[in-house]
């Protein structure tokens, strides 16, 4: 007798029912799951190539507003220069209210540090957008593990403030 419970093979996908117990797919079945599967790869690739570029562009943008407002920032050596510029006692934007207002007053400073945080933030979204891939797939054991995972990357962000 033959087990229809045990792992799947390659030829033969399996899908677990309600009972929990695995069934062989059928080949109409493992064609949208194949479907499904790739246009989750499709969304996760997008999402990551999305977050890096856009961060790219602003930190750009924001370098370009930094060095055409403070041109003095241009020369390696002197009284003003980049190494001002990277000094500690420089100010800069600690807290999002004031990233805001320096992004509002248009610093390149700010600017370049919304950057950074969107290139910090984007696996984070890689992160969620696996929880509803998994929702979508109806998978609930990874959807559970990845929404614990979420959790506990969107819990450091707030404990590393702490």
């Amino acid at each position: 007798m033959t087990d229809l419970t045990g792992p799947a093979t390659p030829s033969q996908p399996q899908h677990h029912g309600r009972s929990g117990r695995r069934r062989p797919l059928s080949p109409q079945e493992a064609l949208a799951m194949a479907a499904k599967v790739r246009q989750v790869e499709l969304a996760i690739s997008l999402v990551l190539r999305i977050g890096v570029l856009v961060s790219v562009a602003i930190i750009t943008a924001g370098l370009v507003v930094m060095f055409a407002h403070h041109s003095d920032y241009l020369a390696l050596r002197g009284p003003v220069s980049y190494t001002t510029l990277t000094s500690t006692s420089t100010p800069f934007p600690h807290s999002f209210g004031a990233l805001w207002h320096s992004i509002a007053r248009g610093e390149g400073q700010g600017i370049i540090l919304l950057g950074v945080l969107i290139l910090i933030l984007t696996p984070v979204v890689r992160v969620a957008v696996g929880v509803l891939s998994f929702v979508y797939e109806k998978d609930v054991p990874m959807a559970l593990v990845t929404l614990l995972v979420l959790v506990f990357l969107v819990g450091s962000f707030f404990l590393a403030g702490a």
